[in-house]
């Protein structure tokens, strides 16, 4: 009881983390501090009573299940903690799109060492489920959201100090827009390859894996027919949230199915711990 509570807590908790992100009146001094430490910390306990408690285990499957789990909703555990009432990065003072960037840092580190202990763990349960493709993505994928976040936080340490941008940086936009297409679309070919991988594997079962395939497959598409440009939301005719070519792009929105992922692995750790297995599993 305790576990299904637990796996339902923190979908729900990732959910109004992204929502409360969004409210730009919550970043009032001494307000979103408090908010992000509670729902960080409801986060932890939750992952902690699901399955990330397995990482003591003394059995291979099991801390590799949960060190994984652990390290793909490490992202979205960042923004409940640090995004409260950020906003959009048009809404953020240049100060707030520093942290943004160093956040988004982190967590492409935490997908792409996630995703490397996935087909660690992968493989050692199955030759056949370890996910080539997926793990050559993604190790394409990580250094191009290192270089985007880095020029991003150039940008936003310009503007803090000079209130505008070097002609340098801003040569540099269309370059830094292909960046980050490809490396949202290296990242999404990424979770379908992996979703693949875990429904061989039996660990996410037939439905959902075919459905966090396809859901990856046509973010990819959305994103290709959205094309290499990354649009001025101020300039689009509808609201930058009924776009979809431009919520696929968002830096952070590829992240969402492996968060999901790490959700489902950790459950998977809670019942590999608890049932008797050999030290070597």
């Amino acid at each position: 009881m305790n576990q299904r509570f637990s796996y339902w807590f923190l979908l729900a908790i990732f959910i109004v983390a992204i929502v409360l992100a969004a409210i730009r009146p919550l970043r009032v001094s001494g307000v979103y501090q408090v908010v992000g430490v509670i729902q960080f910390a409801a986060m932890a306990f939750a992952a902690w009573t699901l399955g990330a408690r397995a990482i003591t285990s003394t059995s291979r499957r099991p801390r590799l299940l949960a060190l994984t789990g652990i390290l793909l909703i490490t992202p979205f555990a960042l923004v409940a903690l640090l995004w409260v009432g950020i906003g959009p990065p048009w809404q953020a003072t240049a100060t707030e799109n520093q942290m943004r960037y160093l956040v988004l840092t982190a967590m492409a580190i935490a997908i792409v060492v996630g995703f490397v202990v996935l087909r660690e763990a992968l493989g050692n349960a199955d030759e056949q489920s370890r996910p080539s493709v997926g793990f050559g993505m993604i190790m394409l994928a990580g250094p191009l959201y290192l270089l985007f976040d880095a020029l991003a936080f150039g940008v936003s340490t310009a503007r803090l100090h000079g209130g505008e941008v070097p002609s340098a940086f801003r040569d540099l936009n269309t370059v830094t827009e292909m960046i980050l297409f490809l490396a949202g679309a290296l990242t999404y070919i990424a979770t379908a390859a992996f979703a693949v991988s875990l429904g061989q594997a039996r660990w996410l079962g037939r439905g959902a894996a075919r459905a966090f395939m396809i859901i990856s497959l046509v973010a990819l598409l959305l994103l290709v027919i959205r094309g290499l440009h990354f649009p001025d939301p101020r300039a689009l005719s509808t609201p930058w949230y009924t776009n979809p070519g431009f919520i696929v792009g968002i830096p952070a929105v590829p992240f969402i199915i492996p968060f999901l992922f790490g959700v489902v692995l950790l459950r998977r750790a809670g019942e590999s711990d608890a049932a008797p297995t050999s030290p070597t599993d």
